[in-house]
């Protein structure tokens, strides 16, 4: 007789008063937290120290504006010991789609040329690709690669992709949709060698990685903080290592337009860049109360956990096999299967999300690639077993209730 092993959940994390680890932070107990990885979650203690900075900004403008650069290249200093990179390489920018911005703008002009993407790409990266190779005259080629596809395959894919005419390529470490990786370390490397510019979308990658840019060859690089990091919203990195940084300055002008790269974007006027202040209060507060390490065993553990009993829930319910298998997965955002025709296409997969959220009281993430809906399983360290299990024997149950009205035509 065949048995199932029912997965071992981690042990939730704590504070150090025994409290849960969701006790340091703001979020709706009413509302189950699945989709960290969207958003993120702000720990109370940089919510305290981004409000006490806008309060003195608030006193005292004229004090705090002009002294505000100086404040922004110590916060950039404290993160860029985070990500282990020289603090003459990065620059803060408002998020990571701001940062290719930034790289669109700056990259010197290829007439005729192409940008190579992938069918994973963030959707909003990729527009902005779209209105670069339309302003040099060229085309947007996407790199065809299967989800499944393993190290090797997605290398091919991509490198396919390439030519004489690519003048620029984008390519993802970690997908958002698609919750998987690339091999960027060997694809950045052929790159390098053929003479092509590249950037790396590594939005999700802080928090993620211990070293997120080691052994890249790309000449820029993007990151949010505010996803698994922890910081304010708003809060990215943008890394240039090659003497095209020289060609980069802020989306604004202003006051510092003059001084070299990185130091032009500590100078944005009268924006509100606390958010950039108190990131390194939040990367501080997981690794003095867990340690980064640690924090990211748990997220890996929970995300297998997750991942197990979701998919077996919707295999269970369908009678099919709703497991993803995803070639380069990620430690802490997952995919599962969920019943057609559910979240087909991008709008459906948002609606999907709307409507959990609105009627099931779960903040989830939903994808659709290739036609297929996806169910995207994000953790952190204020996550337990326990949400996950709620989805499984709350949410699956109606989510097949939605899925067979919709296929009798009625409500999506």
């Amino acid at each position: 007789m065949r048995t199932t092993r029912v997965p071992t959940p981690p042990l939730p994390l704590e504070l150090a008063d025994g409290r849960p680890a969701a006790a340091a932070w703001s979020l709706d107990p009413a509302i189950t937290h699945l989709n960290h990885g969207s958003f993120g979650a702000v720990p109370l203690l940089a919510q305290d120290e981004q409000n006490r900075l806008r309060r003195q900004m608030d006193a005292s403008p004229v004090e705090w504006f002009p002294a505000l650069p100086r404040r922004v290249a110590a916060a950039r200093s404290a993160i860029a010991g985070f990500l282990r990179v020289p603090v003459d390489d990065l620059a803060l920018v408002p998020n990571a789609s701001a940062g290719a911005s930034v790289v669109y703008a700056g990259t010197p002009a290829r007439p005729g040329g192409d940008v190579v993407v992938t069918d994973h790409g963030y959707g909003a990266v990729t527009m902005g690709a779209e209105r670069l190779a339309r302003r040099w005259g060229g085309r947007t080629r996407t790199a065809h690669v299967p989800l499944d596809a393993d190290a090797d395959t997605a290398y091919a894919c991509v490198v396919g992709a390439l030519g004489e005419a690519t003048g620029l390529l984008v390519i993802d470490d970690i997908t958002s949709a698609t919750a998987r990786r690339m091999p960027v370390a060997r694809i950045t490397a052929e790159a390098r060698r053929r003479g092509i510019p590249t950037l790396v979308d590594g939005a999700h990658v802080p928090g993620l990685a211990e070293e997120p840019l080691a052994g890249l060859s790309c000449d820029f690089w993007v990151g949010n903080l505010h996803k698994f990091g922890c910081a304010p919203r708003g809060t990215a990195a943008l890394v240039a290592r090659t003497g095209l940084r020289d060609g980069l300055h802020p989306l604004i002008d202003s006051w510092g337009a003059r001084e070299p790269f990185p130091d032009r974007f500590d100078t944005q006027g009268t924006v509100d860049v606390t958010s950039y202040l108190a990131t390194p209060t939040a990367l501080g507060f997981i690794e003095d109360t867990w340690g980064w390490e640690a924090a990211r065993g748990y997220m890996r553990e929970l995300a297998d956990y997750a991942e197990r009993i979701i998919g077996a829930a919707f295999s269970d319910l369908t009678g099919e096999n709703c497991a993803v298998r995803v070639g380069m997965p990620v430690s802490a955002l997952r995919l599962v299967r969920i019943p057609a025709p559910l979240a087909a296409t991008r709008a459906e997969a948002d609606a999907l999300r709307d409507r959990v959220a609105r009627e099931l009281g779960v903040a989830a993430a939903f994808t659709s690639f290739g036609g297929v809906g996806y169910l995207r399983l994000s953790t952190h360290v204020y996550n337990t077993a326990a949400d996950f299990e709620h989805f499984a024997e709350r949410c699956v149950p109606v989510l097949g209730a939605w899925s067979r009205d919709q296929v009798r035509g009625g409500r999506p």
